[in-house]
């Protein structure tokens, strides 16, 4: 047990770190060849800090325990806007100034319908992994495209703000993404490992667990990020960074897991399914037309949360 414990402290740890080395690494890399901070803010940083749950996901669907492959998922998407998102609030009142994120609120929400949709069968198939990919594909490109346009200066510069090039030699870039995709491999591993240790011992499903431990601990990088640009006045980054991460969650690591080996919705509730679609409305609801999420909705969010999480591990 407490073995158990520990390969999931230590894989979240590797996790967390293969995951700011790969996002260092690769935004150093994306800027030399002239892609603009605003364009690596809202594809490469939100698809960095979204790895962990992908290399999660895809080890523990090699290992046939599709309960953590999709509770992962799922879980880290409603962390990510109920949690995270909230955090963020709480530390500052959150106005979206970006029009590119006002209109990728209505892109997660029509990803995570699609993805309920394919869920209704019982299994998230070979061809449904294939068309969650090419979406994948089409949105960072067409992320791309759309972000070539005139943006709002200020929230250029809090991207270019955030985004600076690293000064580092090229060949050292390199390292840093080698390095972070083999500590995403060697902690997805150990954290899977543990995970379903844990999960036999204390009587719990293997879904449950990805939709807890997993999820939350996956979405660290998201929370440093997102909290970290709250703090410094930086709305639109912590919600590019979410709302990114969110879709590329559903996109490319649903996508890519369930193309190597279906993905069986055992285990996930009506429930769990009902929260993942409702934060989601939830959020956009308080976004209204000021685009803004102040501490009180944040509150409402932590609140709802916490509520969920009771209700989940009471259940099992």
């Amino acid at each position: 047990m407490l073995f158990s414990i520990f390969l999931i402290v230590a894989g979240l740890v590797v996790l967390t770190v293969g995951a700011e080395l790969l996002v260092r690494g690769g935004a150093s890399v994306a800027l030399r060849l002239g892609i603009t901070p605003l364009v690596i803010g809202l594809t490469i940083v939100a698809f960095g800090t979204g790895s962990p749950e992908f290399v999660v996901s895809l080890e523990a669907a090699l290992k046939g325990s599709s309960g953590i492959a999709l509770g992962n998922v799922i879980g880290s998407n409603i962390s990510n806007l109920a949690l995270i998102l909230a955090c963020a609030a709480l530390i500052a009142p959150m106005a979206v100034k970006a029009e590119i994120l006002r209109r990728e609120m209505p892109i997660l929400m029509a990803v995570t319908a699609f993805l309920c949709i394919m869920m209704w069968d019982g299994v998230i198939s070979r061809t449904d992994g294939a068309l969650l990919t090419i979406g994948a594909v089409a949105y960072t490109v067409g992320a791309y495209i759309v972000s070539r346009t005139k943006e709002d200066a200020e929230v250029e510069a809090e991207y270019d703000e955030a985004v600076k090039p690293s000064g580092r030699a090229v060949w050292l870039d390199a390292i840093f993404i080698l390095a972070g995709l083999g500590a995403l491999i060697f902690g997805a591993n150990i954290l899977v490992d543990g995970a379903i240790d844990i999960a036999q011992v204390i009587g719990l499903s293997e879904a449950v667990i990805g939709l807890t431990i997993v999820a939350i601990g996956t979405s660290l990088p998201e929370l440093a990020t997102s909290v970290v640009a709250s703090y410094r006045g930086e709305a639109d980054i912590s919600f590019g960074n979410v709302i990114g991460s969110n879709v590329f969650n559903i996109l490319a690591v649903l996508g890519i897991a369930a193309m190597i080996s279906p993905i069986p919705t055992e285990g996930i509730r009506s429930l769990d399914v009902g929260v993942f679609l409702g934060s989601v409305i939830l959020v956009w609801a308080m976004l209204g037309r000021r685009y803004l999420i102040d501490r009180f909705e944040g509150i409402i969010l932590v609140l709802g949360y916490v509520i969920y999480i009771v209700t989940l591990l009471a259940a099992d």
